[in-house]
């Protein structure tokens, strides 16, 4: 077996066996960590398990280094999963082997590892911890309707009868209508914004893999969503509506239309995304039949302590949130990105 740091040429086998992996999320896709160098210019420090001209293994990676910081290696960056693949778990634990050591000479300090428990869980065990929430679609969109509570369809409808629109389209000026909704969130919740090259390159990058549907009040945007796909899987990672017309029930067409559309193309499994158990993000997600997974997310440098967990909230953290949130939207988008490229989560 050949180990060795993954390059541009790898793209097509790297996907090909990321397409057919049954635990593989469309974070795994080499689109992934292709757009973070493009866009925030971190290293692709990626390996690939190769026997013979079979790939066997892959790892994900990206090299992190803030100014003046030591290297942290992070499997992966701005998502919730990126954990190894491969046949087996002596691939499994040479390539994560190889990772390390790769750390180790570049006196690196940590080793960020975000995987998903495989182990099952009692609910009551959830309780204020992070967790994904996997719904599992049926043959098509009729059916998953025809499954839902009746609360959950009349709310759809409620957005229909509101004269709301939504169109699916990866054109700039879906990308441009769904930044500039994601932006102004992003500053009331006080957190730097990605830039808009990142979602531009992913666009470029993940081609049929990415799906974005934008939702219209007459010709007004008022809600957005990117869904991304691999094999059977599909995620959301970012959506976001315009809080001045939640009345209309925006958030339920933009979640209903990509469910509609991957739902008939063959997908049996949507990740909505990381939520804290039974908290507000959690209780919207688990109405359209979503079940928690919990997320495992650890240190695989073992001398240094768990960054997920040195990095909760305090006081500080909430002044310079409540500071961002009152800045004009102009200065965040210029600022944000500067910032953002440097936090992982």
């Amino acid at each position: 077996m050949n180990i060795r740091l993954s390059v541009i040429a790898d793209e097509q086998i790297w996907d090909q066996y990321v397409s057919t992996h049954p635990d593989a999320t469309p974070y795994h896709r080499f689109a992934w960590v292709q757009s973070i160098e493009q866009a925030y210019h971190h290293k692709n420090i990626s390996f690939i398990a190769l026997e013979g001209d079979s790939v066997v293994g892959v790892l994900p990676c990206i090299s992190m280094k803030k100014p003046f910081a030591k290297t942290v290696f992070c499997s992966l960056p701005y998502c919730d999963l990126g954990f190894c693949l491969a046949n087996n778990e002596t691939i499994q634990k040479a390539l994560t082997t190889k990772a390390l050591e790769h750390l180790k000479c570049l006196k690196g300090t940590a080793f960020e590892y975000r995987d998903t428990s495989t182990e099952a869980t009692k609910e009551a065990e959830l309780e204020g911890k992070k967790v994904r929430m996997l719904l599992s679609l049926p043959e098509n969109s009729e059916a998953l309707m025809s499954g839902f509570k009746s609360k959950l369809r009349s709310q759809i409808r409620k957005s229909e009868k509101n004269g709301l629109t939504h169109q699916l389209a990866s054109n700039q000026k879906s990308i441009d209508d769904f930044y500039r909704i994601f932006s102004v969130n992003m500053r009331k919740l006080g957190s730097p914004v990605h830039s808009k090259k990142w979602f531009e390159t992913l666009f470029i990058n993940y081609g049929d893999n990415i799906v974005l549907s934008v939702v219209y009040t007459e010709n007004t945007p008022v809600g957005a969503g990117i869904v991304l796909t691999n094999g059977n899987k599909a995620c959301i990672p970012w959506a976001s509506t315009v809080s001045e017309y939640n009345k209309l029930a925006p958030n339920m067409m933009l979640y209903w239309s990509l469910l509609q559309r991957v739902s008939d193309t063959g997908i049996t499994e949507f990740d909505f995304g990381r939520s804290t158990y039974n908290e507000g993000t959690y209780k919207f997600k688990r109405q359209w039949g979503a079940v928690p997974t919990p997320l495992k997310w650890s240190n695989l440098s073992s001398d240094i302590r768990n960054h997920n967990e040195a990095a909760g909230t305090s006081k500080t953290r909430a002044l310079v949130e409540n500071i961002w949130s009152r800045l004009p939207l102009k200065v965040t988008t210029i600022i944000g990105p500067k910032i953002r490229r440097h936090i992982s989560l």
